[in-house]
């Protein structure tokens, strides 16, 4: 083994692709800096249309992965936890595949995992309403106001998540906030 494929071995390890990584804060930003998360229309592997509106009301934790991606295979069990454990605090994941071969690849490494909570292939589009996720993964925190609260570029701690998902979760929720305003309930389904 040479020192050049050790080093290219551990920077693959940390972030998908070869681009610098951005710095997301783990840290939840105020109110007032969040800008709305982009919505979107895309498929789960029942081909049901999933979008992002109908989380309105959650804390929603869109993460962007791929199944050959390293660092998103560390993340995902820590997601499968988080969805069993805070589904009933009005939080969900919702993953986005960015593997190319898509469903056939998709699927069966989902059922190998177990993987609790939805799950839709992205596309260039998709990704290009979120500026573009130059590495995978990358995760936005949104919160029940279907805003952009804090973004995780690269393999981040359990810890980070934990924190800013729970920052969020004991934030004022969108019902108390707008008159009539619905909040969804159930799993990783609104």
């Amino acid at each position: 083994f040479s020192l050049s494929f050790l080093t290219a071995a551990l920077l693959s390890f940390f972030a998908c692709k070869s681009e610098p990584v951005r710095s997301g804060s783990p840290l939840v930003k105020p109110a007032p800096a969040r800008q709305p998360a982009p919505d979107f229309e895309l498929k789960d592997p029942d081909g049901r249309i999933v979008r992002l509106s109908d989380y309105r009301g959650k804390v929603v934790l869109l993460n962007f992965w791929a199944t050959w991606c390293a660092p998103c295979r560390i993340e995902i069990p820590w997601f499968i936890e988080f969805e069993r454990t805070l589904k009933d605090r009005g939080f969900a994941v919702i993953g986005v595949s960015m593997d190319e071969g898509g469903w056939e690849v998709v699927k069966p490494y989902l059922r190998q995992v177990g993987v609790n909570y939805r799950v839709v292939l992205g596309d260039e589009r998709v990704a290009t309403l979120y500026g573009g996720v130059e590495s995978l993964p990358t995760s936005f925190l949104i919160d029940r106001e279907g805003k952009i609260a804090a973004v995780h570029v690269g393999l981040v701690s359990k810890r980070a998540y934990q924190q800013s998902i729970e920052a969020l979760l004991e934030g004022p929720t969108a019902s108390s906030q707008q008159p009539g305003a619905q909040a969804y309930s159930g799993g990783g389904q609104p």
